[in-house]
């Protein structure tokens, strides 16, 4: 009798044990299912928030500078939600804007006007103070643009880069198959290049520029003198009809407005905190900065540089 009821109360115990198990994977079947759909809600909520933010693709330049001051200074109405989308390449700028991830973008009118003759109009909020330099190796001694003839540049296609190799070329009278453009698109790797004695030639904006020049290597072509003036910050077309975006519009000048006006006062190297936060340049460069530049508020581009990028374009 005691042993047929040790084996009863075994047979309880098994029983138990399994019917716990069971109710176990059932409860962490349930507490699965229930995280996946609050991860499926919270991905959702995320996305939808993203989709009304007022997105902005930047770079590390310059001319970037404002956004990243009126970002991180909350020059930005908090009330509405801007979103700067950071890029090292422009061309992956270019591929954010036309695949709708963003509403707008800093980049140049060469690029800005491809992009509208790809299919997404644009419309032009500011031109921007960048300029470009062209800046030969030093160990090279490629001291002037005809010492370009059997040389490496580094640019990008269909850029503001792209034009000025062509300037150069034409301005020195050399036969452009003779000039080899080579495509460098993340202006952090192009700049390394050159300090790692890879180029011998390339374009470059600022703040690269001033790190490149403190290693005294020589500008052959300055914008500035050429009175070309490409930067701009353009906005997609579409959509912005919309009142809500209208609202986030006004807000973003106000703010990068207001933040160029802070510049103005203060100096770039006033922000010395934004610039080591969003760009990857060496304490002497940022020291030594052009602290003089002008941030201006935004206005439309000049039309005979708008014409100069269609011109180009046109040709190509």
């Amino acid at each position: 009798m005691h042993s047929i009821n040790e084996n009863k109360m075994k047979y309880i115990r098994i029983f138990t044990v399994v019917v716990t198990g069971l109710l176990m994977l059932v409860s962490c079947g349930q507490s699965y299912e229930e995280t996946k759909r609050l991860t499926r809600a919270q991905r959702l909520k995320l996305a939808r928030e993203d989709s009304a933010a007022l997105k902005i693709a930047v770079m590390p330049t310059l001319d970037c500078l404002p956004l990243y001051i009126a970002k991180d200074h909350q020059l930005f109405d908090t009330v509405v939600d801007i979103r700067l989308k950071r890029f090292t390449a422009q061309m992956d700028c270019d591929t954010a804007m036309l695949r709708g991830r963003v509403e707008g973008m800093v980049t140049d009118l060469v690029r800005a006007e491809r992009i509208t003759q790809l299919g997404t109009p644009l419309r032009y909020l500011a031109s921007t103070n960048a300029y470009w330099l062209l800046i030969s190796n030093r160990n090279q001694r490629i001291t002037q643009l005809k010492h370009l003839d059997d040389r490496m540049l580094a640019m990008t296609r269909y850029s503001v880069t792209d034009l000025l190799g062509d300037l150069a070329v034409d301005s020195a009278k050399l036969k452009t198959e003779r000039v080899f453009r080579i495509q460098i698109n993340d202006v952090n790797v192009r700049l390394k290049m050159l300090e790692n004695n890879e180029m011998d030639a390339l374009l470059l904006t600022e703040p690269q520029a001033t790190q490149a020049l403190l290693a005294k290597h020589k500008v052959l072509l300055d914008t500035r003198r050429e009175d070309i003036q490409m930067g701009v910050i353009a906005f997609r077309t579409k959509g912005m009809d919309d009142k809500n975006r209208k609202k986030q519009i006004e807000v973003f000048l106000k703010g990068y407005n207001d933040a160029c006006d802070s510049i103005n006062k203060f100096g770039v190297r006033r922000y010395k905190d934004v610039i080591r936060k969003y760009y990857t340049i060496s304490e002497p460069a940022l020291k030594n900065l052009p602290d003089t530049l002008i941030f201006n508020h935004a206005e439309a581009p000049r039309q005979k540089d708008v014409e100069r990028a269609q011109q180009w374009l046109s040709k190509k």
